[in-house]
Parts: C-alpha cells; sequence; structure tokens
C-alpha cells in the first residue's frame, strides 16, 4: 500500500515546450543537473540514456525550451544530411540506427555544432561505449561526450506522477485506485500519463467516477493494444 505521505512529494518542476512540467526527482537528477549547467559543458555533447518512457523525451524538451535547439530525427543523418540552420541540436534514439551511412551523418552533425560553437545533446537508450560505431572519429568524440543516465521511477514516484497527473484534471482519487495501479502498470511516465488519460476519457464517456474496477479495465485495454 502506497502510504499518504508518499503521494504528497515535494518536486521541482521544469516548463517544457509540450506544456507539461518535467518531475525532477532522484532517477533524473543528475541528467537535470547537466541541462541546468549548459552551457558549461566540458564536451560539445552530451548523451542522456535510459530505458523507454524514463523520461528521456520530456527532459529533451525542456533543453529546447532553454536553448532554442532543433531536434532532428536520427533516421535523417546521412552522409549527405544538411542540418538545420542552428547552434543547438537534439538528436532523440541514436543508438537505435547507426548504421555506416548515420555515422558519417553524425560525425559532420558533431564537427558543424563544434564549429559553431554549439551544443548536442543525444538521447539513447545504452551509453556510447555500448554503442557499436565503426567509424573511428565518430567512435573517439562519442567516448569523450558527458554522459548521464536516468534510471527507471521508482513505485513512490510512479505514485506521485499519478496524483499529480490526475489532480492536473481536477480529478480526486483515493490511495486504494494509486496503489492498484501502481502494482500493476509500466514502469515509466509515458504509461502514467496513458494510464491517466484512458481512465478520465472513460469515466466521462461513461459517466462514471474512477475505480479500482475502471482502472484495471484501462490497464487491460492497453495491454491488448499492445500486444496486436
Amino acid at each position: 500500500m502506497i502510504s499518504s505521505n508518499q503521494l504528497t512529494l515535494d518536486f521541482d518542476h521544469r516548463p517544457a515546450l509540450s506544456g507539461e512540467d518535467f518531475l525532477v526527482a532522484a532517477n533524473n537528477i543528475d541528467a537535470v543537473g547537466w541541462i541546468d549547467k549548459w552551457p558549461d559543458w566540458s564536451s560539445p555533447a552530451l548523451c542522456i540514456f535510459g530505458p523507454s518512457g524514463c523520461g528521456k523525451s520530456h527532459l529533451a524538451e525542456v533543453f529546447k525550451s532553454r536553448t532554442d535547439a532543433e531536434i532532428v530525427e536520427a533516421g535523417q543523418l546521412s552522409v549527405a544530411y544538411l542540418p538545420p540552420p542552428s547552434d543547438n541540436i537534439i538528436v532523440e534514439d541514436i543508438d537505435q540506427i547507426l548504421t555506416e551511412a548515420h555515422e558519417e551523418g553524425l560525425f559532420h552533425l558533431y564537427n558543424d555544432v563544434k564549429d559553431q560553437g554549439g551544443s548536442l545533446l543525444l538521447n539513447a537508450t545504452t551509453p556510447p561505449s555500448r554503442w557499436n560505431i565503426k567509424l573511428a572519429d565518430l567512435r573517439s568524440r562519442m567516448l569523450a561526450a558527458n554522459v548521464v543516465e536516468i534510471t527507471p521511477p521508482d513505485d513512490n514516484l510512479i505514485a506521485a506522477v499519478l496524483v499529480k497527473l490526475f489532480q492536473d484534471r481536477q480529478l480526486r482519487v483515493s490511495e486504494d485506485i494509486i496503489s492498484y495501479a501502481v502494482s500493476r502498470m509500466e514502469r515509466s511516465f509515458s504509461a502514467a500519463r496513458q494510464l491517466v488519460e484512458g481512465a478520465d476519457r472513460m469515466a466521462l464517456s461513461e459517466k462514471k467516477k474512477i475505480t479500482v474496477p475502471l482502472i484495471k479495465r484501462v490497464l487491460n485495454m492497453s495491454e491488448n493494444e499492445g500486444e496486436q
């Protein structure tokens, strides 16, 4: 059972362009520290890595709001890639697409950003030391980059996030509902947002209150959709 004092944690909030606040907690405070430290990085590049749904993309939005950075899709990178006219660049999920052609694109992008005195924020699921980079010059640059990990949120953080998300919609839910959801849902911020959105939508359409059985149905629907 999640106790009531665990549902009222005092988080720091960082505004993001998406319109949602980024919650600063133990699992991401080191990454937030690097964003706060910008532009005083020891390398032109910072890699934030962690599992899917841990908040990397949301923190990238915080960085974007502070620096006017441009977001580049990793799949766009190639030998012929022309970067946008911006000093600061964000590349999401870079370790998922590192073919030889993408390595060349990332290498030239890194050099362009460095020459302009800008910064390159890379999001990935693994640190650069585990990337299978064949281009030696790129490998040396990536190994010299600043690297920080975001770990999955724990139960207490997920519980507090759920309470905040329900409160943002002016919805009050019991501790039993929060405890039930936390014990059965995926441990990620994105899953928390999807659960609250789904529960609110279902309660409105059926003109019912949010209850444990309703949360169970929302979770089952999400599991079924994920299996398709």
